[in-house]
């Protein structure tokens, strides 16, 4: 099965590198794991693999990571599944 790849450079995903305190949480929940470690700070790796969770934003202690989640096509697709409907995030006609 192929990873799966998102929309190129439209994430909301946003780090503030000097808030950051190198918990390394946003790391650990990650499902698609966007962060790595640098040093001893966390830094984005691979942001067009972000699924806009929100899983990083609300584990981080320093609020160092902000993220709109909900707003991107997998939102769709999940509550498509849910509702056993063709995911619609209203973007086909863009």
């Amino acid at each position: 099965m192929s990873k799966l790849k998102y929309l190129k450079n439209v994430v909301t995903l946003q780090l503030n590198e000097v808030r950051c305190i190198g918990c390394a949480m946003c790391v650990e929940v990650c499902p698609h794991a966007v962060f790595e470690m640098q040093g001893k700070k966390a830094r984005i790796a691979r942001r067009d693999d972000c699924m806009e969770c929100g899983a990083c934003a609300k584990n981080c202690p320093a609020t160092a990571i902000s993220v709109q989640s909900g707003v991107g096509c997998v939102t769709a697709i999940l509550k498509g599944a849910m509702r056993g409907t063709s995911p619609d995030c209203d973007c086909a006609g863009a």
